[in-house]
């Protein structure tokens, strides 16, 4: 597994950038920006630290799937780290097997550093080098949907 990092500078305090990151206030602002990776991107659950969380969509043939994750660390406007451990296959947990064993325990972190109301958003993900090309190329355009949407 491969950790790759991405910034944006958004021109806008860090408690607005990661409200509008998480979807706390509005869950449509999540679903806005993660609509990069999938058009129908959602969770399902909560950012408490220690709950379970799914990262879901729906596939081009109308199944339900996704990440099933844990929040390992919620410090508000500062940091959240995602530790991923299983899969959705429909409505069904997948937390076992060859296809988990590879990417399982990976991280997905969000930090926020505000300096003089501009906040520097970092993600660090873990990931298989398969999807290196993808997140490469997908991240990028999230975090810009993210940036539009928090300095509005």
């Amino acid at each position: 597994m491969q950790r790759l990092q991405f910034t944006k500078e958004i021109n806008t305090a860090a408690q607005k950038v990661y409200e509008t990151m998480l979807g706390l206030k509005d869950k449509r602002a999540y679903e806005h920006w993660t609509s990069a990776f999938n058009p129908t991107s959602t969770y399902e659950g909560t950012w408490e630290k220690g709950s379970k969380i799914h990262f879901v969509g729906v596939d081009e043939n109308g199944k339900k799937g996704g990440m099933v994750s844990e929040i390992v660390e919620h410090q508000p406007a500062k940091f959240v780290s995602i530790r991923h451990y299983g899969f959705l296959d429909g409505d069904i947990e997948v937390t076992t097997g060859e296809q988990v064993e590879k990417w399982a325990g990976g991280h997905e972190n969000y930090s926020y550093q505000e300096n003089n109301g501009i906040t520097s958003v970092t993600v660090d993900i873990d990931t298989l080098d398969e999807y290196l090309d993808y997140f490469n190329t997908i991240y990028p355009l999230a975090l810009d949907k993210l940036k539009e949407l928090s300095a509005r």
